[in-house]
């Protein structure tokens, strides 16, 4: 039972991320939407397995195409993430921009992607890997921004053990 949702939930996520383009349901609702902003492009250097003693360096790049889903400030995120010990992760998901102050945005993220642990000790037991981030960041110039974030990366069970790691990573983003 538990493999079936979690295949049907892999699945459904899947297909919503895949949706590229405008899906009019009616006049006034569209599933992708354009918005206001420009696409963003997101670089990062991080601390790997920061919770942990398997440390490392983590290298990210990161693409926030300027439309939002279902609603503002929604949207998708595709990335590859990149370690010292060669080890990658690529995938992609959606994001929330809470603009809780002026310049200032607190932004919860969830994703999926594939990953290989190259040269790593540390073993996340999974090729399908889930990522939840929480970012805060400040916007110093229009769509310029600096953040910091942690995340994590699991396999929520689909392997046999579900070590997951933890991941503090200083952002830099800027319209593309």
């Amino acid at each position: 039972m538990k493999s079936i949702l979690s295949k049907s939930f892999l699945t459904s996520f899947s297909l919503l991320f895949l949706c590229t383009t405008s899906v009019q349901a009616e006049e006034n609702f569209a599933l992708i939407k354009p918005s206001a902003q420009s696409d963003i492009l997101k670089l990062a250097i991080g601390y790997y397995d920061v919770l942990d003693d398997q440390d490392g360096i983590d290298l990210r790049l990161e693409y926030q195409p300027s439309s939002v889903v279902f609603i503002d400030n929604l949207h998708p995120w595709a990335g590859l993430e990149l370690t010292s010990h060669g080890s990658i992760w690529a995938g992609g998901g959606l994001a929330y921009d809470w603009n809780f102050e002026p310049d200032w945005t607190l932004t919860p993220s969830l994703g999926i992607g594939l990953y290989n642990k190259g040269g790593s000790d540390v073993d996340l037991d999974y090729p399908i890997e889930f990522r939840s981030q929480l970012a805060l960041s400040y916007e110093y110039d229009t769509e310029k921004k600096v953040g910091l974030a942690l995340s994590h990366l699991s396999n929520a069970n689909l392997g046999h053990s579900n070590p997951g790691t933890e991941v503090i990573s200083l952002y830099w983003s800027f319209p593309f």
